[in-house]
């Protein structure tokens, strides 16, 4: 799917991404980022949001191929570059949040030592200078008495002061863009919410172009103006978050928001909503739609190419359906 944002901050059409030649992980993924804006990528576990975030970090291992007809950050084409090129783009104008802050921090170094590094190698800053900026960040993201964290190593901070590092450390270069990993796994949900709040004050306060990956739909309609469904390596369906939650038009973003309780609608001891079976793996060649095996729509001419139809707007899904099943489907 092409999104059609005007000179966005980032643009990726028709990503591919192969893993040992036996997975197809990403299929023809595309989607737009604008200053400013939240762009989520949701799905389940398996659906291909992360190693597509790597395809645009190049950041994955060997072994995994990608391919596309373009990935440009502020008009760069990232393909064209070499390694030494990104590695100085990498943590400068792009930024990324990983999953799991205590893997991503080295332990063997304090957390002031991580931080400045990044403002010395991409802005050649001095190490005082480097580590005032770094002592400013970590007040900017709430964390109290900065200078003494400066000298703790991560195993000496909770889950969620490590997930505030990271995102201090991510903005330490004024990033334009930011990817950030389902930055609230592991974390509990009180955490969770002041994690998701820090982003959208940040977010708001610069102006980022921030691309987040999540699983939780309520993360979606709380974060975002714009979001992309992913399903088996493809994006199924794309719109304004206001458009797809109240007209969900492909069998699986309606599946995935038929499991969330809605206040007011569902009932005390209600059961709600569930998707069948596993995201298949997608081999080479595969043809037709990814979903038909889970899918309670599912036809003959689902295992065919699957048209992008237009669902009003900016709103597009794939899929054999038209339109207005959604409104058929529920008189």
């Amino acid at each position: 799917m092409t999104a059609s944002l005007q000179d966005p901050v980032l643009s990726v059409a028709n990503l591919r991404v192969s893993i040992g030649g036996r997975t197809e992980a990403v299929r023809g993924m595309s989607l737009a980022v604008a200053r400013g804006e939240t762009h989520c990528m949701v799905g389940e576990s398996g659906c291909g949001k992360s190693i597509s975030a790597l395809s645009v970090m190049n950041l994955l291992p060997r072994g995994i191929i990608r391919t596309a007809d373009h990935i440009r950050f502020q008009g760069q084409d990232l393909l064209a570059m070499s390694e030494r090129q990104m590695s100085r783009l990498r943590g400068d104008k792009i930024s990324m949040i990983f999953q799991e802050p205590m893997t991503s921090l080295n332990p063997a170094y304090t957390i002031g030592s991580q931080m400045s590094e990044v403002l010395e190698r991409h802005r050649r800053a001095i190490r005082r200078q480097a580590m005032d900026r770094a002592a400013e960040l970590l007040a900017r993201v709430g964390i109290t008495a900065p200078g003494m964290r400066l000298g703790q190593y991560p195993h000496q901070l909770s889950g969620g002061l490590r997930q505030r590092v990271m995102i201090a450390m991510a903005l330490m270069c004024d990033p334009e863009l930011l990817i950030a990993d389902e930055p609230t796994t592991a974390l509990d949900v009180t955490v969770q919410a002041q994690i998701l709040r820090l982003l959208q004050k940040l977010q708001q306060e610069l102006g980022l172009a921030l691309l987040l990956i999540t699983h939780d739909l309520g993360v979606v309609a709380r974060m975002a103006q714009r979001v992309s469904v992913m399903y088996a390596g493809e994006v199924v369906e794309t719109g304004a978050v206001g458009d797809v939650f109240a007209a969900p038009t492909h069998p699986y973003t309606r599946g995935l928001l038929d499991c969330i309780p809605v206040p007011g609608k569902t009932q005390t001891g209600e059961p709600l909503g569930n998707i069948p079976g596993m995201v298949p793996r997608i081999p080479p060649g595969f043809a037709g739609c990814g979903f038909r095996d889970r899918c309670m729509s599912a036809a003959p001419e689902c295992a065919q190419a699957v048209p992008l139809r237009d669902a009003g707007g900016d709103h597009s899904y794939l899929c054999r359906l038209p339109p207005d099943w959604t409104r058929a489907s529920a008189a």
